[in-house]
């Protein structure tokens, strides 16, 4: 019984595994204002593409 107990209380203190899931949690984080913005981000992106091919077709060397 105290062999359990011990292990417990090891497995509870180990904070090996805390790095992977902070990770795994911004990302979660990242990827669902993401997709709440997502038409946002698509005409942000579309109007900063179409003033670059803008540009480009303007430059004349």
């Amino acid at each position: 019984m105290k062999n359990i107990k011990n292990t417990i209380k090891n497995l509870i203190k180990d904070e090996s595994g805390q790095g992977a899931t902070e990770y795994i949690l911004l990302l979660v984080v990242v990827v669902a204002i993401a997709m709440l913005f997502k038409d946002q981000i698509m005409g942000v992106v579309k109007s900063k593409m179409a003033q670059v091919s803008s540009d480009i077709g303007a430059f004349n060397p």
